[in-house]
């Protein structure tokens, strides 16, 4: 197993040591943002199984930096893209295409067939390597399919999505570490699954004879106010003790 670091970035290894995988993973200088170096990557792990995780993935911030954002996760998909071609191009491609590119949803249930109506930078830059992804798999005949993946949590998402925004608040306020969770709109409703699930889909992508873009989802919608109340029901407390709306994370 390889993976490629950017080492520009902070401690992006934390996880593979929570996994207790760190020792079974090579980790090869590089950068999305840098074609020279995806070509190296390829060349040096012989990989014939690549699969396109890296983005600025937090839509907040995409508002921020919407031209990191397209570099990163639009032309960075490029970049990895024109390396299989050059240097593999039997390899098969998986690209981390998201829900966000609906955004301005055109179907109670979205589907493979749903029209794209991204409402941020970060859907847009997603778009762009998702039909990248479609063009070089219709253009080179490269294996390269997208995961068109709804939200997948685990104790190992980042602290800045509301998930574990929500948990940590919990246990820190059960612990009297702090007594307020300062939240936006918490009637928004997302589709939760669990990201070990969807990782499966995105191997068992890869395993097919046929590329493809699939979506990956429950199909079951919560709202963030019940997913507060179950994770404050929890420990035993109520979540209208403790949440408090702010109009800033709207």
């Amino acid at each position: 197993r390889h993976g490629v670091l950017a080492r520009r970035s902070s401690d992006t290894i934390w996880r593979l040591r929570e996994l207790g995988i760190e020792n079974e993973v090579t980790l090869h200088d590089g950068d999305l943002t840098d074609l020279s170096s995806m070509v190296r990557a390829m060349d040096a792990t012989k990989a014939d199984e690549v699969y396109n995780l890296g983005a600025q993935s937090f839509v907040g911030s995409s508002w921020d930096q919407p031209l990191l954002t397209v570099k990163v996760d639009g032309l960075g998909a490029l970049n990895v893209l024109e390396a299989v071609r050059v240097v593999n191009p039997q390899a098969h491609f998986y690209q981390a295409s998201t829900s966000e590119m609906f955004g301005l949803i055109q179907a109670d249930l979205q589907d493979e067939k749903t029209p794209f109506y991204p409402r941020s930078p970060y859907g847009c830059a997603k778009l762009m390597a998702h039909w990248l992804t479609v063009n070089y798999r219709e253009s080179f005949n490269i294996h390269a399919s997208s995961g068109i993946l709804f939200n997948h949590e685990s104790p190992l998402r980042g602290i800045e999505f509301v998930t574990r925004k929500v948990s940590d608040a919990v246990a820190r306020i059960k612990l009297g570490m702090q007594s307020e969770l300062p939240l936006g709109n918490i009637d928004a409703k997302r589709d939760w699954g669990f990201a070990g699930d969807y990782v499966e889909a995105m191997w068992l992508m890869m395993q097919q004879d046929k590329a493809d873009d699939y979506v990956v989802a429950t199909g079951v919608t919560t709202t963030v106010r019940e997913m507060c109340d179950i994770a404050f029901r929890h420990v035993g407390l109520k979540m209208d003790d403790h949440v408090v709306i702010d109009p800033k994370f709207f």
